[in-house]
């Protein structure tokens, strides 16, 4: 099964906002910070957030993440679109037809936590995270 979710970009207060999103919709929150991943060598981002998944018991899930330094930052440009799940041929075919007349800013490949992970924009201007998990046995 696929899912598509709404991935919310955040400057230095993922922490804080993702927290206040569980006090609304309830469910459980998973964070991981930059440091966990060795996802950033710059000292001042390793406590940011670098993925933030809430989930709750009626199958709403909210993404987000503090946007790094080195990346833009605007409010209102601040969300992407996540497709989700162990599909793999159904992902890459998502994620080569997002991409094309677009821009790939990730290739899909092999990420630090374990899955195949690709980002890129459409030639609309979305921004697109596409996650592919190892199917279950």
């Amino acid at each position: 099964m696929t899912t598509l979710n709404p991935y919310l970009g955040f400057r230095d207060n993922a922490k804080e906002a993702m927290g206040f999103y569980q006090t609304v919709f309830g469910g459980e929150l998973n964070m991981s910070t930059f440091a966990e991943y060795h996802a950033s060598e710059d000292p001042a981002e390793q406590d940011k957030i670098m993925h933030a998944m809430l989930t709750t018991e009626l199958g709403l899930v909210l993404m987000g993440a503090d946007t790094p330094n080195s990346m833009d930052y605007t409010p209102g440009n601040n969300f992407s679109v996540s497709l989700s799940g162990s599909d793999e041929p159904e992902l890459r075919g998502y994620f080569e037809k997002l991409a094309d007349g677009g821009t790939v800013a990730m290739p899909l490949e092999k990420a630090p936590w374990g899955d195949t992970f690709g980002m890129c924009k459409d030639k609309f201007g979305v921004d697109w995270l596409v996650n592919i998990a190892p199917a279950a046995t």
